[in-house]
């Protein structure tokens, strides 16, 4: 089979496109033939060494696909030969096929089809479990989500306006917030100026928002950080902006607020059944169409490097995919 290869860090050209032996599946484990693979964010910091979980080389990048299960281990009895399923593989998802341990795949709903499968995993059990695990997000607070056209940005959106909040959805340019505004948000604000602050106060009378979604960091972190309401969360996501900020606490004991972790990988894999629950209700808010998963850019497998670069550029909205198989 074809796989893309890490073998040293750098930039995604640094990557290669190569053939590699088959892989067969052990006891646990499921082998997926891969119709698509999602890429995110992480995975660019992944094969230039600046991400938590650096496996050994060379390895093969992507942590989530779709596709239909080609055979199983012994013991598996989550899925047959022949099932459609979405996965958490970790690494290997950019190739033709990727083995996956049977507690990290899914059953496809018999409504979504293999693109947006292949990128549901990640950014909706990211922002779900942010949303309703991490912030408690009840129905009629405010919610200000930072980089709203990007994967776990959107997924947000529907998310807190499928859980009753109201959304203001911030991002870098009017364009990009078009998207925000096919999801669901209530109100948009363009930060493209370097203004965040004044604008929230304007929107929430002065009050700020109640739970603050920011998966970009930086300076747009210090500026959130002064937006927030009394006995307000701010969810850190993650640092798309490449600046991991500092935090005065001063902040946090005038307005009674929280800064509050968000890791989702580490969650899920000590609360299984929690994330179950979770998947369960997404699942019903896809087939009452409160979720729309959003793909806007497709890529083959052979185009893995010009696909990685949209998140480096920070061109990526919603979903990027890799289409390795078009599903008959």
């Amino acid at each position: 089979m074809k796989a893309v290869l890490c073998k040293s860090y750098g930039p995604p050209e640094n990557l290669s496109l190569e053939d590699v032996a088959d892989p067969s599946p052990g006891p646990g484990q499921v082998l997926i033939d891969i119709h698509c693979a999602a890429l995110n964010f992480p995975d660019t910091l992944q094969i230039q060494g600046k991400y938590q979980f650096q496996p050994p080389f060379p390895f093969t990048p992507g942590s989530e696909c779709s596709g239909l299960v080609k055979a199983i281990g012994a013991g598996v009895t989550k899925a047959k030969v022949g099932d459609r399923v979405m996965a958490m593989c970790g690494i290997g998802g950019m190739a033709e096929q990727a083995l996956v341990a049977e507690q990290n795949i899914r059953l496809l709903p018999e409504e979504m089809d293999m693109r947006a499968a292949a990128g549901f995993n990640m950014i909706y059990g990211t922002s779900y479990y942010a949303l309703k695990q991490r912030a408690q997000l009840k129905a009629g607070e405010t919610l200000l989500v930072l980089g709203a056209s990007g994967g776990v940005g959107l997924a947000a959106v529907e998310l807190g306006k499928a859980m009753g909040a109201t959304v203001i959805a911030a991002a870098s340019s009017d364009e990009k917030l078009t998207y925000a505004k096919n999801a669901g948000a209530d109100h948009l604000l363009n930060y493209g100026d370097g203004e965040l602050k004044d604008k929230v106060k304007a929107i929430t009378a002065g009050k700020g928002a109640d739970v603050i979604y920011d998966p970009v960091g930086g300076d747009l972190f210090h500026q959130a950080s002064r937006s927030i309401a009394w006995d307000g969360r701010l969810l850190v996501i993650g640092f798309a902006s490449g600046e991991i900020p500092s935090y005065k606490v001063n902040l946090a004991l005038l307005k009674s607020a929280s800064i509050v972790g968000v890791f989702w990988g580490a969650w899920h894999a000590r609360f299984p059944k929690e994330n179950e629950k979770n998947f369960d209700e997404m699942f019903q808010m896809y087939k009452e169409g409160k979720l729309k998963p959003l793909v806007t850019q497709v890529f083959s497998l052979q185009d893995y490097a010009a696909a990685l670069n949209t998140f480096i550029e920070r061109k990526a909205v919603g979903k990027v995919v890799l289409e390795v198989k078009t599903e008959s």
